[in-house]
């Protein structure tokens, strides 16, 4: 079992490659209403009113299913009504402060192996106020790209917020 908490803490943390550095050195804390454990397909579920605490990241879903692959790489997917997601992100200069990065979906997943995020439904990801929104959101934290597709309800459209940011100093 202690293997497949390990599972459960490196895929989450991957869903933060941006996220602040100090929080892959904590602990992580999981909260649910029943956790089944089966080393054997190495498979772990939490479910009911699940919260994971890792430093700055906070993930609340209602069900988290965590797969770990023959070769250690594991696989999770959240679901809920919807999963959310925060986080500090680190500062990047001028900046002294990071801000945070923050989203939902009905379902997220994570892929250590490939180092992909999949928010699906509903996805919303807000960081330090730049907000994009579709059905559908890609991050792939390997090659620092993102895409946003609609769904096909609705305009058809995805939405984004860019706020300007302001001029880095001059050199002297």
């Amino acid at each position: 079992m202690r293997s497949l908490l390990a599972a459960l803490t490196m895929s989450l943390c991957a869903a933060a490659a941006l996220a602040e550095q100090g929080d892959a050195a904590k602990p992580t804390e999981i909260e649910a209403n029943t956790m089944k454990a089966d080393e054997v397909r190495r498979l772990t579920v939490f479910e009911g009113n699940v919260v994971v605490k890792r430093g700055s990241l906070t993930i609340r879903a209602d069900r988290i299913v965590v797969h770990q692959d023959p070769e250690g790489y594991q696989h999770s997917t959240a679901t809920g009504n919807p999963v959310r997601f925060r986080q500090r992100l680190d500062a990047k200069p001028p900046a002294k402060e990071g801000g945070w990065m923050e989203g939902e979906a009905r379902r997220i997943e994570t892929d250590d192996k490939t180092g992909k995020i999949e928010l699906f439904e509903n996805a919303r990801v807000n960081r330090a106020g730049d907000e994009v929104a579709g059905d559908y959101i890609l991050v792939d934290q390997r090659a620092d790209f993102f895409s946003v597709t609609p769904g096909k309800d609705g305009d058809g459209r995805v939405r984004a917020t860019l706020r300007p940011k302001p001029p880095a100093p001059a050199p002297k």
